[in-house]
């Protein structure tokens, strides 16, 4: 197993956007091929500060999702409204 941290600074006045678009794309990829479970997390100090943690069953799972066409086009309204790109952090235990 891994998991995956991405860490995402939303834009002010697209908090909302965000919660939508964030809840389709992680309901979209509960379908995909390896994806354990996916939990989503505020910063106390600034909600505009998101994070995800995803399980996944292998790396190589992982990678599939993360460079394919699908990922790219459920998250393009995520992405559209970030200040800056996501940051992805690869974690095993």
């Amino acid at each position: 197993m891994v998991h995956v941290l991405i860490e995402r600074h939303i834009h002010e006045g697209q908090l909302a956007t965000y919660l939508d678009q964030a809840k389709i794309a992680l309901q979209k990829t509960y379908a995909v091929a390896g994806f354990v479970t996916g939990e989503a997390f505020a910063n106390i100090k600034d909600e505009h500060h998101r994070f995800l943690l995803c399980k996944w069953k292998t790396l190589e799972d992982w990678q599939r999702w993360a460079n394919s066409a699908e990922r790219k086009e459920v998250l393009s309204a995520v992405h559209s409204i970030l200040k800056q790109p996501e940051k992805i952090c690869v974690l095993e235990n």
